[in-house]
């Protein structure tokens, strides 16, 4: 490989997706370690594997240290564009116990360690991902917000994990427009600080940063937002005049402000709902609700809306039963415009039961509905394919529907409910899938092979 054309090795090196490989490449010619230099990604990531070596009393002295490694990498380059250096996930089940107070080998967001390679850096960085090791760096408040908006003046994509962040002597950067900050401690003025020094952000991603008690989203620019809220503030607020997609995870805010009008895709998920109103998104096509009080969450939706994609799951509850149960009636009571559904077990389950007790009475909306998808759990099969019926006689328009059995169900109690199905509607796309807690749906279109993999899981 020595006597490729340097283009070609470039070209080879820059495939490398950890750059611990980049390392070793550099120590096998000169001619690699020239053309390393050109490489404009750096991605290196510090394994479960690699961290037990250095822990051991047997082997702590054999691997080349972390943050030296990386080091090096950075010394030697020449343009780099991107940089990503973290710890692995399962990293994240490392107890206290198991470390030593004072140690730092691992904390990557520390200010004195990013300051001897950043500067060096800086001058084309676009994309900057650091994930640091959370029990090193929990206790350690991090001024990185500061040091990287006076170096990286045309950083667009910032990510930071797993740390406590100060935004004392934070700058504008006025090109950053992606922010991810995910396993975060901050307070409520940091993050009006973030609003005010990130304006351009299209791309922000909130993901269980904690300490926040009033928070506020206030970004002209924004598109897209995923916030998942880890503590209970007391209400959250997003204005947002360009916003496009929101996905919004939280526990019980005492109010909900939503200042969206342009929102076209909305993903909620709330344990609670009590006092809650939606105002009316004119825009809104596509609408993800969770929740363990999702009548009351659907009741405060406007029932003149335009959406048209709907998926509904029902949390667990915790604490007294609601004694309203989700019905088919009141989903297209409120949703009436609805052409493609998707149900998840615990929703498909609550909705078998109300139509057991009261039958299913036709709405108006039902005439819309084009497609359905459904997890199902199959407690008394007459029961399931009764409501399944129902549904098809009441949903004229109905000619795509995908039900998931769940992976413990009797392949012969799956293949009654095909075959009833099938001959009931002949005319309908019946397709196929199992479903288990906790992994990705599996999608089949062939009975067989469905009851087959049914019989497999039992």
């Amino acid at each position: 490989m020595d006597d490729l054309p340097p283009h070609l090795l470039l070209e080879i090196l820059s495939r490398l997706t950890d750059s611990t490989d980049l390392a070793r490449c550099r120590l096998l010619s000169k001619n690699f370690n020239a053309v390393a230099r050109e490489v404009r990604s750096i991605n290196l990531l510090c394994t479960l594997s690699r961290y037990l070596k250095l822990r051991s009393s047997e082997t702590k002295d054999i691997p080349t240290p972390f943050k030296t490694i990386f080091s090096n990498l950075i010394r030697n380059s020449l343009a780099l564009e991107s940089i990503s250096i973290g710890v692995d996930k399962s990293l994240g089940g490392i107890s206290y116990d198991d470390v030593e107070d004072e140690s730092d080998d691992l904390y990557l967001t520390d200010v004195q360690f990013v300051k001897e390679w950043l500067p060096r850096v800086c001058k084309e960085l676009k994309s900057l991902s650091i994930s640091d090791f959370w029990i090193q760096s929990c206790w350690r408040r991090s001024e990185i917000l500061a040091l990287v908006s006076s170096f990286c003046h045309v950083l667009c994509e910032l990510e930071v994990k797993n740390a406590w962040l100060s935004v004392d002597g934070l700058k504008p950067l006025p090109m950053l427009t992606s922010l991810t900050l995910e396993s975060i401690r901050l307070d409520d003025e940091d993050l009006s600080k973030v609003n005010h020094c990130f304006p351009c952000l299209r791309i922000l991603n909130l993901i269980g940063v904690g300490g926040l008690k009033d928070p506020k989203i206030h970004l002209f620019h924004l598109i897209t937002c995923r916030w998942t809220v880890s503590n209970a503030p007391l209400s959250l607020t997003v204005i947002a005049p360009s916003l496009v997609k929101l996905e919004l995870n939280c526990i019980e805010p005492r109010s909900l402000v939503l200042q969206t009008p342009l929102l076209s895709d909305f993903n909620l998920s709330l344990r609670k709902a009590k006092n809650f109103e939606i105002k009316e998104f004119p825009h809104l096509k596509s609408l993800q609700l969770e929740s363990a009080d999702l009548c009351n969450l659907i009741s405060s939706f406007p029932s003149d809306n335009s959406i048209r994609r709907l998926t509904v799951d029902s949390l667990k509850r915790v604490g007294p039963a609601d004694t309203t149960i989700l019905s088919l009636e009141m989903l297209f009571n409120v949703f009436s415009n609805v052409s493609s559904l998707t149900l998840q077990s615990r929703a498909w389950s609550e909705m078998e039961a109300s139509f057991l007790a009261d039958g299913l009475q036709s709405q108006k909306g039902m005439q819309r509905l084009q497609e359905i998808i459904a997890q199902l759990v199959i407690h008394d099969i007459d029961v399931t394919s009764l409501f399944i019926f129902a549904i098809l006689d009441n949903c004229s328009n109905l000619s795509d529907v995908t039900l998931l059995i769940h992976s413990k169900v009797d392949p012969n109690v799956a293949s009654n409910l095909i075959s009833q199905c099938t001959a009931y509607h002949p005319k309908v796309r019946w397709r196929w899938g199992i479903w288990k807690e906790g992994s990705i749906d599996a999608w089949i279109s062939d009975a067989f092979n469905l009851l087959t993999l049914l019989a497999e899981e039992n």
